[in-house]
């Protein structure tokens, strides 16, 4: 069979970019004007103002946006979301559809050439559609025939681990935990995640230095710390609700200190929408100490700091916590021998801080004893991911800040349940403890051989190791890194499937034969027998909570992610094992009472996930680190950046827009960046501008090389920018296809799609 040619790329065609200057506030007045027009341009303003109100609320339904925690306590009705969750409901809730009409007229070869905004704007899924291996459109199939063919190609694999289960940050708690068991019980711990391309790095160096992958703060520390650092973050687009936060530990007398190669409008002032005199006046400052660092110079960055803490404490022996440190910890001698080899004259210089915005950030760390260290991809996607993070830890560590209230941990999650999917069991490994609870409770053996994450998955079905790829939510080929090698390694497969709401890119690079099956947003009503359900997912700090949709489903044919899967499996397995596939997918509060005697934390689910939900345990939290060798929570020696840039080379990092979240393109502007109306863009600094001989808005085109591979990316606008010199930032998904599949974290192997050394070529 020919292949059909579909482009896994992004659109190249240009939009047209106009430039204003970079906005110095977040949120106001326009951010909620903004918030409520994408709302009713969408659903309607009825159906939007009524939907918004239950969002994020105790009896509503979660946002299908980031993972920011809600208030324990009161809630406000317009407090609780944010303009890029309004963005995500209008995108969900939208009345826009994609019904057999719409499959008939296009083939998947044309919606291909779409750009990633046009595709999104298509609507809203309304039936299960099949792409046969000799077909250019994708046909209407019913469910039963679906899941039948699922089953049917597993069933013909000569090994489970021929299949990939891969998992999205939105799904469930109750799903999540269902796709886990039902492909455990196949006999694969294939599930890569996407936590595997966000905060795998995150996840390992907390486990390794404090006994668990989760940061240790709730949203009212972070209300009474002392200094809260914001480090490889940008709240203001990717967490808006954060601001609030960082408003009220301002207004409590609590400091900030950012560290990132560029200054984010969030982060230099909030206007909360929710206070009228926001509205008309100037709002609050965030940061007081404003550190851009290169990029990934996080390291050398955080050593300068140690070791001027390290200096102030040998004068007076009151800056660093000497009983935490002897009690608590373990390695603090190591790390300070392995900081003396440097000069902080050396460090500043390879960081690119001065020495007097370094002697401010400073005199703001050695007094404080109640330090969060808050950050996001700027420090995991990059070769030394691990080592940033823990870099991170060591300054907690001296400090004493780590188990008390007001300090700790704080990496920001990005979809809204992506760290309740690793809870209840989505990770390519099994532990002895999940191992013997799952055969305790559902009588199998699962396997003990680790399975592939997203690296080693999209290697292995590049190399037809693996032959279906199941996707629970997201859009796997915009998001991983290598475009068009991941695009190849999903061509190779005999089946692809994707549980999905709306159409996105993935749909079109398919494998020989591929099903999209349509499913309920987090926002609809999820009825069984007149009944409504709910499902429950855990916040970024470790709270679970339930979820009720409100809105009626956009279509009757739409079905349940949980009992998708539990159709799936009863597809492939039968009655094998005796597991109730078809009682589970049905009772959610059946699914929740196995989770319960499964993992750790949940006794009482179903009593405890309503009204307002629980918290999980964290050792973190209550300064207990008796898991880790000695007892004792590890201080660590960090390597640096190892990467050096050559003659007109230099380190790009891909960010997001305003108008984005994750793959989703929800709009064509950035307007904190003063970017309107194109994506297509290249920040770079004016004195990098000036040597190349480039001027405002030329077109450049990007080259990697790696391994003796050469990656591009065409057809760039430059915009000057304030950005280190030597360093640039561009979008993704427009820039993945730069970061080459081997080019990862160690350990962790998340992409390291924030430092990938490029070349600039004039168009």
């Amino acid at each position: 069979m020919t292949k059909r040619k579909t482009n896994p790329l992004t659109s190249k065609k240009l939009t047209g970019l106009e430039l204003k200057e970079p906005s110095n506030y977040a949120a106001g007045a326009y951010g909620v004007k903004v918030a409520l027009d994408h709302a009713i341009s969408e659903m309607g303003a009825v159906r939007a103002f009524q939907t918004l109100a239950k969002m994020n609320q105790k009896s509503g339904f979660d946002c299908p946006g980031c993972a920011w925690p809600d208030p324990d306590d009161k809630r406000s009705v317009i407090a609780e979301y944010c303009e890029n969750g309004a963005k995500a409901l209008a995108e969900e809730a939208t009345l826009n559809r994609v019904d057999d009409a719409f499959f008939s007229k296009h083939t998947v070869e044309e919606m291909s050439q779409w750009s990633d905004y046009k595709i999104g704007k298509s609507g809203r899924l309304t039936r299960p559609m099949y792409l046969a291996a000799d077909k250019s459109r994708y046909e209407a199939i019913s469910w039963e025939s679906a899941f039948q063919k699922i089953g049917d190609t597993l069933n013909t694999l000569d090994h489970p681990d021929e299949a990939v289960f891969y998992t999205s940050g939105r799904s469930s708690n109750e799903a999540a935990f269902l796709y886990g068991v039902f492909a455990r019980a196949f006999g694969t711990n294939n599930m890569p995640d996407c936590s595997n391309m966000c905060h795998e790095s995150s996840g390992k160096a907390l486990s390794q230095t404090l006994g668990i992958g989760k940061g240790s703060v709730t949203l009212d520390d972070l209300h009474k710390a002392e200094v809260v650092m914001v480090i490889g973050q940008n709240p203001g687009t990717n967490h808006p609700r954060m601001l609030t936060a960082l408003q009220k530990l301002k207004e409590n007398g609590g400091k900030v200190i950012s560290i990132n190669p560029l200054e984010e409008a969030g982060l230099k002032r909030f206007k909360n929408p929710q206070r009228v005199g926001d509205y008309f006046g100037r709002g609050t400052a965030i940061t007081d100490v404003f550190l851009q660092v290169k990029i990934n110079e996080d390291v050398a960055l955080l050593n300068a700091l140690m070791k001027g803490l390290i200096a102030q404490d040998a004068e007076s022996g009151e800056i660093l916590d000497h009983d935490f440190i002897l009690d608590k910890t373990s390695g603090y001698d190591q790390l300070k021998d392995d900081l003396e080899q440097y000069e902080i004259s050396d460090l500043l210089e390879r960081s690119g801080i001065n020495q007097s915005i370094y002697q401010e950030a400073l005199a703001l760390l050695a007094p404080a004893k109640k330090i969060i260290i808050c950050w996001a991809m700027g420090l995991t996607q990059h070769q030394n991911g691990i080592d940033n993070i823990k870099a991170c830890v060591n300054l907690l560590l001296m400090k004493g800040s780590i188990g008390k209230e007001g300090a700790g941990t704080c990496p920001v999650r990005g979809h809204s349940n992506v760290q309740g999917d690793r809870t209840v069991g989505i990770i390519h490994g099994t532990s002895d403890k999940l191992y013997s609870s799952l055969k305790k409770v559902f009588h199998f053996d699962a396997p003990r051989e680790k399975g592939l994450d997203v690296v080693d998955c999209i290697q292995a079905m590049h190399e037809g190791k693996a032959k279906v790829f199941v996707s629970l939510g997201g859009n796997f080929v915009s998001a991983a890194s290598d475009t068009e090698y991941t695009a190849t390694a999903l061509q190779n497969c005999d089946l692809t499937v994707s549980v999905s709401t709306k159409l996105n890119r993935s749909h079109f690079i398919t494998g020989r034969e591929s099903l999209i099956l349509p499913t309920l947003g987090r926002s609809e009503q999820d009825l069984k027998n007149g009944k409504a359900r709910f499902v429950s997912v855990e916040n970024s700090m470790g709270k679970v909570h339930s979820s009720e949709g409100k809105l009626e489903p956009v279509s009757d044919q739409l079905m349940s992610e949980p009992e998708i899967i539990a159709n799936i499996a009863f597809a492939t397995l039968g009655d094998r094992y005796d597991i109730p596939w078809k009682d589970l997918g049905k009772d959610y509060d059946l699914i929740r009472s196995h989770i319960e005697k499964v993992i750790d934390g949940f006794k009482g689910y179903n009593d405890r996930v309503v009204d307002g939900g629980f918290y999980l345990p964290n050792n973190a939290r209550e300064g207990d680190f008796s898991s880790l060798p000695d007892g004792k929570a590890q201080f660590s020696t960090c390597r640096m950046a190892e990467q050096r840039l050559g003659e007109g080379e230099y380190m790009l990092m891909t960010i997001r827009s305003h108008d984005q979240f994750n793959t989703t393109i929800y709009g064509l502007d950035d307007r904190y960046r003063g970017v309107y109306n194109e994506r297509r863009v290249l920040f770079m600094n004016p004195d990098d501008m000036q040597q190349l001989g480039l001027k405002t808005k030329d077109l450049v085109n990007l080259t990697s090389h790696y391994d003796g591979i050469g990656r591009r990316a065409d057809q760039f606008h430059v915009v000057p920018y304030g950005i280190p010199k030597g360093n640039l930032a561009c979008y993704f998904p427009e820039g993945n296809s730069l970061v080459p599949i081997t080019h990862f974290a160690r350990e962790s192997q998340t992409p390291a799609s924030k430092s990938v050394v490029v070349k600039v070529e004039i168009s």
